[in-house]
């Protein structure tokens, strides 16, 4: 099994959707399994896409110069842990009703056109198939799948654009305002690895 986990949390120490992806891993350790993790934490910044970027991205790849290459190098990297993970462990703390500027700079970069989704007839067709990912949504007073949330529907929608459909939601929300949540994480946690 390889696991990508990806960070988007700004606290390190803190951070719920950072603990509980830990928790997840951990569990997958003590029912017997052995994960090759690949962590991606997007504390550290990625950096903007640009118009060098865009250009590199919308030439074909044959007649592409040594500066588009590099343009690109750092999608291709992050590209190439989606390719190999069998499973995306992502932490979604809720910013503002949304997602993190971080995550929204690694969805970015991870989104292009035939490498992660190819445009055919019937539109957009994801490219990054037989994956599932477990999506670790974290907020102090927004309610999951509610009408201000705008984070959990839209990573399930760039999910399934790139070819992710099995998409499972561990909601550890609301947990400035209610004392059960975050234990209660922890239960669909431990529920979900024993049934792995």
């Amino acid at each position: 099994m390889n696991i990508l986990r990806i960070y988007s949390s700004a606290q390190t120490e803190t951070a719920q959707s950072r603990r509980l992806t830990d928790r997840i891993i951990e569990g997958l350790h003590e029912n017997g399994h052995a994960p090759v993790i690949t962590t991606r934490d997007l504390d550290t910044p990625l950096p903007q896409i640009d118009g060098a970027w865009i250009t590199a991205n919308s030439t074909p790849e044959a007649e592409r110069t040594d500066a588009d290459h590099a343009a690109l190098a750092l999608s291709d990297s992050l590209i190439g842990e989606i390719e190999a993970a069998d499973t995306l462990i992502i932490g979604l703390p809720v910013y503002n009703f949304s997602v993190p500027a971080s995550l929204k700079l690694w969805i970015d970069l991870i989104c292009r056109a035939r490498r992660t989704f190819a445009y055919s007839e019937d539109g957009p067709k994801g490219l990054m198939t037989g994956k599932k990912a477990i999506v670790v949504f974290a907020s102090g007073g927004t309610p999951f799948g509610s009408d201000i949330d705008f984070a959990s529907g839209y990573i399930r929608h760039i999910l399934g654009f790139i070819g992710i459909s099995d998409v499972t939601f561990i909601a550890a929300d609301r947990h400035f305002m209610d004392d059960t949540a975050l234990s209660r994480a922890d239960a669909e946690v431990d529920a979900l690895v024993k049934s792995s």
